[in-house]
């Protein structure tokens, strides 16, 4: 199976993970084979779009039979690396850090809340879900005595970047922002947005 990383383009790696999401319902529910046209009918993506983006990863299916959903579901997994556990860390402990800190979901799919972070002396000690804040200058020796990789921004835009910079300093590569700011980081550290207000105001230009 081929998984030239390099060689995908962005969107289609971002699709993954809704397919993915879309096989666990069907291994839930106790389907054996898809299709590409019922994926395409369960997530509103053409089946060529689904075909075309299974395509960059090598062969998969068979002529009359489609998918086996276990082994799709197994091989996307590998693809996105999610044949491991990957630990993360939160920093931020606010409403929103609060909140990811303490949300269960994680586990089953590939990842762990290891630690909660803060540079705030109130919110230091304190505990955030089962978790005692850290201080923000832990941040280096505790991602490298724990090989973190992953880590999620909770904290005011105003201070977002010098977040940023700390994790990358200590050694993080992926780095999910809650922070309605654009983040400037170097290669190969990517980092995912999250900002429900653009989601709203891309909702409303429907809304005649």
């Amino acid at each position: 199976m081929a998984n030239k990383q390099h060689d995908v383009p962005d969107i289609v790696v971002g699709r993954l993970p809704i397919y993915l999401r879309a096989l666990s319902s069907m291994l839930a529910a106790g389907k054996q084979y898809t299709s590409s046209h019922e994926l395409a009918v369960w997530l509103g993506i053409s089946s060529t779009q689904i075909r075309k983006d299974l395509s960059h990863f090598g062969e998969f299916g068979k002529q009359g039979t489609g998918y086996s959903v276990i082994g799709l579901h197994d091989q996307l997994r590998q693809i996105l690396h999610l044949d491991r556990e990957w630990p993360l860390i939160v920093v931020g402990a606010g409403n929103i850090g609060n909140a990811v800190a303490s949300y269960t979901g994680f586990a089953r799919r590939g990842f762990r809340v290891v630690a909660v972070f803060d540079n705030d002396p109130v919110k230091i000690s304190s505990l955030v879900g089962s978790f005692t804040v850290r201080s923000n200058s832990e941040i280096p020796a505790f991602t490298r005595a724990n090989r973190v990789r992953h880590a999620m921004i909770a904290v005011p835009a105003q201070f977002a970047q010098e977040v940023a910079d700390l994790l990358v300093a200590s050694g993080i590569l992926s780095i999910l922002n809650y922070a309605p700011i654009n983040l400037s980081v170097p290669d190969p550290v990517h980092v995912e947005y999250i900002d429900p207000v653009l989601h709203l105001q891309k909702m409303t230009y429907y809304l005649v």
